[in-house]
């Protein structure tokens, strides 16, 4: 599955391709140690065989892809969207401050 993520404020945005899936019943999306999982099944729903062979180039099973989410990320707060075959995650992101730390160095 291919997907894009970018940053909309602080909001982390992950939009992956899943055409033909029913979003209800073929997707699942969890959040657990920083890392956003996203699970789907794509299903044959019926077969067209006729005379003088049978040929599909369509993709069924599972697929799955894992995303990194970077600290101070809002696991609660995740929200999913699906529409004309795009799965959008919204990842709020808590912005901190970056601290900078002066490290001294000593003779040895």
């Amino acid at each position: 599955m291919r997907v894009e993520e970018y940053r909309e404020g602080s909001t982390l945005v992950v939009k992956a391709e899943m055409p033909g899936i029913d979003p209800e019943k073929d997707v699942d999306i969890t959040v657990s140690d920083g890392v956003l999982h996203i699970q789907a099944e794509r299903q044959e729903t019926a077969e067209h065989k006729e005379k003088g062979g049978y040929r599909t180039e369509f993709r069924y099973g599972s697929f799955a892809r894992d995303v990194p989410l970077p600290s101070g990320t809002k696991d609660s707060d995740v929200s999913a969207s699906y529409r004309d075959g795009v799965l959008e995650v919204r990842v709020p992101v808590d912005e901190q401050p970056a601290t900078k730390a002066k490290v001294p160095v000593t003779r040895g």
